[in-house]
């Protein structure tokens, strides 16, 4: 874009290093990143490295929103256990029971939320739980969520969004949010769920730019942790089993 053409990846390598903006050796880094430096300047970077666990060393900004009592950014050592995140961040709003944690944005696979309890943000420690640390972004959801709405709004970002280089990802995007959209209307089948599994999978490590992946990635683990949702919506031409249990308990 800098250079006056369309924002598409390119293929790699070369690497920016090595060919980057107008052809030189081009930098890349993050705002987390330079605003790191300065006190890594006067403190050194042992010191940085010794905040947080092995292969994991220095500070994230974890940015926590969705359904706790008190959203915000906060700056602390990787490795920190979540379940200090939430209280940090004034618990589960209502006092409700977590559901679920998307540990670092959407482009990563969500977590059911037994297990975030027992995980540290750090890189490592969540990928061992099923996920990936990303940005830091954890999306909180409690109890009342459901899970096929959030996944259907995920896709339709991902769809919109997507700059159509790849055919994988320019078709496969469109296609995910259509089944889910059937699935949220009551008017799809028990099967397509194979088939929004299929391309998904189809999708992921098939495009230039990690773009593809990001959007395969939540069908997948939303799939493999709630299908029993999904399929509940299709048997029942629409409803949410979130709504029809909350309404069973308040009856």
């Amino acid at each position: 874009s800098l250079e006056g053409k369309p924002g598409k990846p390119r293929f790699k390598p070369p690497f920016p290093a090595n060919f980057g903006l107008y052809g030189a050796p081009t930098t890349v880094n993050n705002t987390l990143s330079f605003a790191s430096v300065p006190t890594i300047l006067r403190k050194g970077p042992a010191w940085f490295a010794s905040l947080g666990p092995p292969n994991s060393g220095g500070t994230v900004i974890y940015s926590i929103s969705g359904h706790v009592e008190k959203p915000r950014n906060i700056e602390l050592p990787l490795g920190v256990p979540f379940a200090d995140l939430l209280e940090l961040c004034g618990g589960v709003r209502g006092g409700r029971k977590l559901k679920a944690v998307i540990p670092g944005g959407v482009s990563v696979p969500v977590v059911p939320g037994d297990i975030m309890l027992k995980t540290r943000m750090d890189y490592d420690s969540v990928k061992a739980a099923g996920s990936a640390l990303g940005t830091g972004a954890a999306i909180v959801m409690d109890e009342t969520t459901c899970m096929v709405r959030v996944l259907e709004r995920i896709s339709r970002f991902y769809m919109a969004e997507s700059c159509g280089q790849c055919t994988p990802c320019r078709e496969g995007t469109g296609w995910m949010n259509r089944v889910l959209k059937r699935v949220l209307t009551g008017a799809a089948r028990r099967e397509e769920l194979t088939l929004l599994l299929d391309v998904a999978n189809r999708i992921e490590g098939h495009t230039i730019c990690a773009f593809g992946d990001a959007s395969a990635w939540p069908v997948q683990s939303f799939l493999k942790h709630y299908r029993h949702e999904f399929e509940y919506m299709i048997d029942h031409g629409g409803r949410s089993i979130v709504s029809d249990s909350l309404g069973a308990q308040a009856a």
